[in-house]
């Protein structure tokens, strides 16, 4: 049963509160290095490298795919694709996967602590790649989170890697700064010019822009503690609106029913890990595993749809499979009106499942169709911020179930 509206409001706070204290204390510390590494990645992108993203466990396959899709697939108008490659030993061991695609230019970015990652880490450095890593893992550059709590931990790395993802573009509006590299070039962000309002055109020495990047980390950092306080603070109806959808879940999970989660790009990388969190929970053993299906998972199973019906259809079609009367459907969504998402939602309803959307911008045709049970708005156009502020909410949601 989830505790009362109360009890509900105060242990949000306290996890607004615990995620800002976080987010100040490791950015200050962290943001100069993010910034070096920013430059340093820059760089192997400019010499042809890749970034290749590694992890093993369900949680880290997620962040694996996240970060992947974010360099290949921007969603900044202006920025260049840069390419990424997620491996996670599918085909093969880890470390055999890293030696057999890895070359001496590329980036190696590591998620999670397990013992495979380390044997691949060193696949990686001996192939001449730099490496990074969020636990100990004798990678060149270690951005560990401090904190014993995976939810607020988790949301931290993928804050991170949202921010080398962004920042990682001002060296090439500065390609001077780039080791090896004379070419000067004036600088125009065009129309994401808004993310980076340091750069001028006669900027191109190096510390003034490291300095100038690892400030607009920090303020990145607290433009996600300000967003998850929009989105669940006092001010507004996100709390009521996160416990109601907690009650919802945890009254069908009680009754046999299960999770069903989706999503596309991003969103279907935190689907997944919404999934992970519900079946494999992370609190040391103290809940119980919950029933929960990733509608993203199958790659065949999407193809087809798509190829077959159309891409409208990859979620409706697996619902009408799926989906029981009884059971919840979370759909997370960027901009509250992804089409196959919206049809999944009205294929939900006509089948009697419950259902609970995270959105952001002003939530979109979910938001103002009420097409689903609860809504949860993260009130941004800034899309790696809603992406994060959705992962605090659904981490919360997680929390309330069994409160």
């Amino acid at each position: 049963m989830v505790g009362s509206a109360e009890a509900v409001r105060d242990l949000v706070t306290a996890r607004l509160a615990q995620r800002r204290d976080v987010y100040e204390s490791w950015f200050a510390a962290q943001a100069e290095p993010l910034a070096r590494l920013c430059h340093a990645m820059a760089d192997r992108f400019a010499r042809g490298g890749r970034l290749l993203a590694i992890g093993v466990s369900p949680t880290a396959r997620s962040d694996v795919r996240h970060v992947a899709v974010e360099f290949v697939h921007p969603v900044i108008v202006g920025k260049r694709a840069l390419p990424a490659l997620g491996l996670v030993g599918d085909s093969a061991p880890l470390a055999t996967e890293v030696r057999l695609a890895c070359g001496a230019d590329d980036i190696v970015i590591a998620f999670g602590d397990e013992p495979d990652l380390s044997v691949a880490i060193a696949a990686a450095r001996a192939a001449g790649a730099i490496t990074v890593a969020f636990a100990p893992l004798r990678a060149d550059w270690e951005l560990v989170a401090p904190v014993g709590d995976p939810f607020v931990a988790q949301e931290l790395v993928e804050t991170a890697y949202h921010v080398l993802w962004e920042l990682v573009h001002v060296f090439f509006e500065h390609r001077g700064l780039l080791e090896g590299r004379t070419e000067r070039r004036a600088h125009d962000a065009g129309a994401a010019s808004f993310l980076y309002p340091f750069l001028a055109d006669q900027e191109h020495d190096l510390d003034a822009v490291l300095a100038d990047v690892a400030g607009s980390a920090i303020l990145k950092a607290r433009e996600i503690c300000d967003l998850r306080e929009a989105a669940l603070g006092p001010d507004g109806d996100g709390a009521e609106a996160l416990a109601a959808a907690a009650a919802t879940l945890r009254g069908a999970l009680d009754a046999g029913g299960r999770l069903l989660a989706l999503g596309n790009g991003g969103s279907a990388t935190d689907a997944t890990d919404v999934v992970a969190d519900f079946a494999m929970p992370p609190a040391g053993g103290a809940w119980p595993a919950r029933p929960a299906l990733d509608l993203t998972a199958d790659s065949a199973i999407l193809t087809a749809i798509a190829n077959d019906i159309g891409v409208e259809a990859i979620f409706v079609r697996q619902i009408i499979a799926h989906g029981r009367a009884g059971d919840v459907l979370l759909v997370l969504s960027t901009s509250g009106s992804s089409v196959s998402a919206v049809d999944a939602l009205a294929q939900a309803r006509r089948q009697g499942l419950s259902s609970i959307a995270l959105v952001g911008y002003d939530g979109g045709q979910m938001g103002a169709g009420e097409l689903a049970d609860h809504v949860i708005v993260a009130p941004s156009q800034h899309i790696p911020r809603i992406q994060e502020a959705q992962a605090t909410v659904y981490h919360l949601l997680r929390e309330l179930v069994e409160l």
